[in-house]
C-alpha cells in the first residue's frame, strides 16, 4: 500500500468537517483553503503538485505536469500537505466550502481511480494522484456541465469529497441505466459509462425549465449524486438578493409603498 493509512470523523450535518488522526509521520494533502484546525506538532507544507508518489518519482518535470493539470482543472497550482512530525496521536481539521456533505472514498474499494466534477476534491491521504480526465466525446464535453476536463482521484488509500446538499450513492448493475441532471453529477467509478442525452418533446425543451441535455449513466459501477449543485445554490442566491436590492423597508408593513412616500426612506 503507497498512501498512508489514516483514521477519520466527520461532524456536523450541513456545514461539515473532516477530522483525520495522524499517526506518526503520517501525511494528508489538501485544497488550498481548506484547512480549518491543527493539534500541535503538526507541520504544514505547500506542494508543487499533488505529492504523490507518481509526482515524486519523476521529479521536476513531474511535478510540473502534475500542476499543470491541476491548474486545468481550475485549482490552484499548489496543494497544502500536514505531516505528524511528534508523537502520539494528532489530529487536523479540513473544513466543507458550502452546505452539503463530505463524502469519505476508500480508493481500494472502487478498483483505485474515481472520476469526478472538478471542485469535488477536498483533502486525501498522502500517496493518492489528482489528476485530469479528458472526456473523448462532442456531447458530453460541450453539454456535459464540466467541460471535456473533468477531475480523477487515483490511489489506494481515503480520499474525501465535498457536495452540495445531501448526496447519495448510487450503484449500477451491467447494462443499468440512470438519467441525472447534469450539475447533481458529483463522481463515478472507472467502468460507469458517461454521456449526455438531449431531452426528448418541443414542449419540454422549451418550457420544462430543466435544461436541454441531462447526464446519461450506464453501469456496471457507482455514481453518486447532489442534490444541491453549487451554481443552483449561487444562482438563487444572486436572484434573490436582485429581487431585494431595490425593496424599501416598509415593505410587508401595512402602508407598504404608500408609507415610503408619505413618512421618506429613513422611517
Amino acid at each position: 500500500m503507497q498512501a498512508h493509512e489514516i483514521d477519520y470523523k466527520i461532524h456536523g450535518e450541513e456545514m461539515q468537517f473532516v477530522e483525520i488522526e495522524l499517526d506518526p509521520y503520517e501525511t494528508v494533502v489538501a485544497e488550498s483553503g481548506a484547512f480549518m484546525m491543527m493539534d500541535p506538532d503538526i507541520e504544514l507544507t505547500t506542494l508543487f503538485g499533488d505529492g504523490s508518489h507518481k509526482d515524486e518519482s519523476g521529479g521536476i518535470w513531474g511535478k510540473v505536469l502534475s500542476a499543470g493539470k491541476r491548474l486545468l482543472t481550475g485549482e490552484s497550482l499548489f496543494m497544502t500537505a500536514f505531516t505528524h512530525g511528534g508523537t502520539g496521536k494528532k489530529r487536523v481539521s479540513f473544513a466543507s466550502p458550502y452546505p452539503g456533505k463530505i463524502i469519505p472514498v476508500p480508493l481500494t474499494e472502487y478498483e483505485g481511480k474515481i472520476i469526478c466534477q472538478k471542485d469535488a476534491f477536498l483533502c486525501a491521504a498522502k500517496g493518492a494522484e489528482i489528476g485530469i480526465e479528458f472526456s473523448r466525446r462532442l456531447g458530453r464535453g460541450f453539454f456535459g456541465g464540466e467541460g471535456f476536463i473533468m477531475q480523477k482521484i487515483e490511489g489506494d488509500g481515503y480520499a474525501f469529497m465535498h457536495a452540495g446538499g445531501n448526496v447519495i450513492e448510487r450503484r449500477l448493475e451491467l447494462g443499468e441505466v440512470l438519467r441525472v441532471d447534469t450539475g447533481c453529477l458529483v463522481g463515478f467509478t472507472r467502468h460507469v459509462d458517461y454521456d449526455i442525452e438531449m431531452i426528448r418533446g418541443i414542449r419540454n425543451v422549451f418550457f420544462g425549465g430543466e435544461g436541454l441535455f441531462y447526464a446519461r449513466l450506464e453501469g456496471p459501477g457507482t455514481v453518486w449524486i447532489q442534490s444541491l449543485p453549487f451554481s443552483r445554490l449561487a444562482d438563487r442566491v444572486l436572484r434573490a438578493s436582485s429581487h431585494y436590492a431595490g425593496k424599501k423597508k416598509g415593505e410587508g408593513s401595512v402602508l407598504g409603498g404608500l408609507g415610503d412616500i408619505v413618512m421618506g426612506d429613513n422611517w
